[in-house]
């Protein structure tokens, strides 16, 4: 194709691990191009507090931070194109990458920093009150719950390490779970139950959110018998899972059946060589923007040793 455009480095995604590892591939003088996806900035984006994230003492917004990651990539040269990628084909050398700019490129070497979404339970007002009261990190917003009542939705492992994360800080801790049994494994579900200011409410499904500017409340219906009840919490956390956001990389790297991206111990390198993957894309375990940012510049270090080789 005579409009296929050619880099030695191509970034997919522009979250923390996609900017980080366009600043120290800019840095290398490796001139990335970074497509940033539908929604540049990532998870940080719809984050509003931000306090743990070393170098902010007095806390940032998700949004202003992820300015700053965007700025720190220009500055040195990243070439940053706000479309989204459509398709990729890593059989071929250089790689292919499609996006619905109508954009072609050819690539040595890919970043995937596509990250992860949080699944929701389809409420209508989740995204409303999205960071007034409702969230899906507990590690990331439980300092501001202190001594309050806050609800936890979801019956598996993720589920049960936030509850118990919150019930360090929380004044009491709801958990609803949908069956009438955890899937959390054993040993959790022995925490959880042994814990004084958690209440497990068993075959209870959340129907409504309650409060306009901020949580107020939630509804729960218990499935077997009808009855509705509600809780005032200040707090809602839905931890019924994320999914990684690879659905275009099927086929052509290897995923575990989640669908997250496997890397190499210790790398970032995927099975095809010259691919490498950073952040909540191949990270199902601590989804922090911190880790997200260490493995986008592991993820660049590898690359520019990945393209040295080539061009040694």
């Amino acid at each position: 194709m005579s409009n296929t455009q050619k880099t030695r480095l191509f970034i997919i995604g522009a979250g923390p691990a996609g900017y980080t590892a366009a600043i120290y591939a800019a840095r290398a003088d490796l001139n990335p191009v970074m497509y940033a996806g539908p929604q540049p900035g990532g998870q940080l984006m719809i984050t509003s507090d931000v306090e743990n994230y070393p170098g902010f003492p007095e806390g940032i917004q998700g949004p202003e931070m992820m300015e700053l990651f965007r700025k720190q990539a220009e500055r040195f040269g990243t070439k940053i194109t706000y479309a989204t990628v459509t398709k990729v084909d890593f059989s071929v050398r250089p790689f292919r990458i499609e996006a619905d700019d109508q954009s072609v490129w050819e690539a040595d070497a890919v970043i995937i920093a596509t990250g992860a979404s949080a699944k929701w339970l389809g409420l209508e007002k989740e995204e409303k009150l999205y960071g007034r009261g409702v969230s899906a990190c507990a590690v990331c917003d439980g300092f501001f719950y202190r001594g309050q009542d806050v609800a936890v939705v979801g019956g598996g492992d993720t589920a049960a390490e936030e509850a118990l994360y919150l019930s360090k800080l929380a004044r009491k801790v709801y958990m609803l779970v949908r069956r009438d049994v955890f899937r959390a494994s054993k040993i959790m579900q022995k925490r959880i139950m042994e814990a004084p200011n958690i209440e497990v409410l068993f075959n209870h499904e959340t129907v409504d959110l309650l409060g306009e500017n901020e949580l107020e409340g939630v509804v729960a219906v218990n499935n077997k018998t009808g009855e509705k009840k509600t809780l005032t919490v200040q707090g809602f956390f839905v931890a019924i899972g994320h999914k990684p956001n690879t659905e275009i990389f099927k086929g052509q790297v290897e995923m575990d059946e989640q669908g997250y991206i496997i890397t190499r111990a210790g790398s970032t390198a995927t099975n095809v060589k010259g691919v490498f993957a950073a952040g909540d894309v191949q990270d199902k375990i601590y989804r922090q923007a911190v880790t997200a940012a260490g493995t986008g510049c592991m993820a660049a270090l590898d690359a520019e040793r990945f393209l040295s080789g080539l061009e040694g």
